[in-house]
């Protein structure tokens, strides 16, 4: 989960998961694989994530397009290099409730856990 920092443009000092904006002319996945090596210095091997949901969530202020992404990895907090927010951690699925939850991720974040995708990653 990432902790966002006092200057997010949206959720300011919350958690939700790592992710970002879809840059003029990227698509969904490419993005995902470039904003998981920006926020974390680290590189997922090409083909490894699998979109999990693709859904619109309506914001306070405007309605967005959301593409999630997931894949099993073998890191650990340790290898996570920081690149946005005040951290990225691995975080206990029962602690998840307890924390300061954005919109999307307070909407996105329990149905993931819910998954049959995330039973799969699990089951690794």
């Amino acid at each position: 989960m990432q902790e966002k920092d006092e200057h997010a443009p949206r959720g300011a000092n919350q958690w939700g998961a790592p992710g970002g904006h879809v840059e003029d002319g990227e698509d969904f996945e490419a993005a995902a694989y470039r904003e998981i090596t920006e926020e974390t210095g680290l590189e997922l091997a090409p083909g490894s994530l699998r979109l999990w949901l693709d859904e619109e969530f309506a914001h306070v202020d405007t309605t967005a397009r959301y593409e999630l992404w997931a894949a099993g990895v073998e890191w650990t907090d340790d290898d996570i290099v920081v690149g946005e927010g005040r951290q990225i951690v691995f975080v206990d699925p029962e602690v998840i409730p307890s924390l300061d939850l954005w919109p999307s991720a307070a909407h996105f974040v329990p149905q993931f856990l819910r998954s049959s995708a995330y039973a799969a990653l699990r089951r690794g």
